[in-house]
């Protein structure tokens, strides 16, 4: 059975509130965390953006849970050799209870230097070569690398845990879940979809940790839940690469009247149904996943914790 754990929002929430949140998933039951990793919010109304490796660093104080990025983009707006510093250091904060999760990023958080947005082949490419430095790096020896993309020069991280940082690719494409299973030590995902997984561990990541986060709001008016998932999330109703490609949240904010509430109450758990919570979340499990990451849009935080403490995971076999 998947182990189920808290995504925490850096779009939505500051760092104070992050740890808080993560206070409460520990004692509500909660396993794991997920941190998201941005320059920007999605756009102006869930407005935050703290510096995830700041917020990590607070939470491996405040909590005993495992803590991942979900997800770093270790190519364009941070150097690789940036990004395997600031995991070795949060796997030491954490001792060991620190894993990486990359992806191939977004125009939204990446092209804030002024550097092109390169398209998504080369994106995988980039993605492939940073994880090659970092994996060297990990080993805390000195690192000399020439590469297409990446120079490092005299590099050697001093701190740096027992074991290497696990490295856990996203995927959503063919592309990005063969890159996964060839080199990741682990695959992550945001739908409940056995076909990815399927090509994940067939192409050779059998037995690596398959992880998938959904989002939900949890509330007892369940047409106002519907009205914030609206308002704050609409972003994630968007069809194709827009969430790719779009640079800035004024970009995403153009395109909001594409998305209805009806879509809305199609598309995503809504209200205070216990089974349907349940439902959501159990699709990750039928899947094949290990781990499952829940996030609560909106300010009803300590309602959310309190429900699934008293009511949706006691119906949830964790692994």
């Amino acid at each position: 059975m998947p182990e189920y754990g808290y995504f925490l929002s850096c779009e939505e929430f500051g760092p104070a509130e992050l740890v808080e949140q993560a206070r409460m998933a520990e004692q509500a039951g909660f396993r794991s965390l997920w941190i998201s990793d941005h320059y920007h919010p999605w756009n102006d109304a869930q407005g935050q953006s703290p510096f995830v490796w700041s917020v990590i660093g607070a939470l491996s104080e405040a909590v005993s849970l495992p803590i991942e990025t979900a997800v770093t983009c270790p190519t364009v707006r941070m150097h690789p050799a940036v990004v395997a510093q600031a995991a070795a250091t949060s796997a030491v904060m954490t001792n060991g209870r620190f894993r990486l999760g990359v992806g191939s990023g977004e125009a939204l958080n990446e092209h804030v230097l002024g550097h092109v947005w390169p398209p998504a082949h080369i994106r995988l490419e980039m993605l492939e070569e940073s994880i090659q430095v970092m994996r060297r790096l990990f080993t805390g020896e000195e690192v000399n690398h020439h590469g297409t993309h990446y120079t490092v020069e005299n590099a050697r991280l001093y701190t740096v845990p027992d074991q290497p940082v696990p490295i856990d690719i996203s995927g959503f494409g063919p592309a990005a879940t063969a890159l996964a299973s060839r080199v990741g030590d682990g695959y992550i995902t945001m739908m409940p979809e056995a076909p990815m997984v399927e090509q994940f561990r067939k192409g050779g990541g059998a037995g690596k940790p398959v992880s998938g986060g959904t989002k939900v709001c949890y509330g007892t008016d369940r047409e106002e839940c519907v009205r914030t998932v609206r308002k704050l999330w609409f972003n994630q109703f968007l069809p194709g690469e827009m969430a790719q490609i779009l640079p800035s949240p004024s970009h995403f904010e153009q395109l909001e009247p594409l998305v209805t509430e009806e879509m809305v109450t199609e598309k995503s758990v809504c209200g205070d149904d216990v089974d349907e919570h349940v439902s959501a979340l159990s699709a990750f499990a039928d899947a094949g996943f290990d781990r499952v990451y829940v996030n609560q849009i909106g300010p009803d935080q300590r309602g959310f914790f309190d429900f699934y403490r008293t009511k949706v995971l006691p119906q949830l076999q964790q692994g």
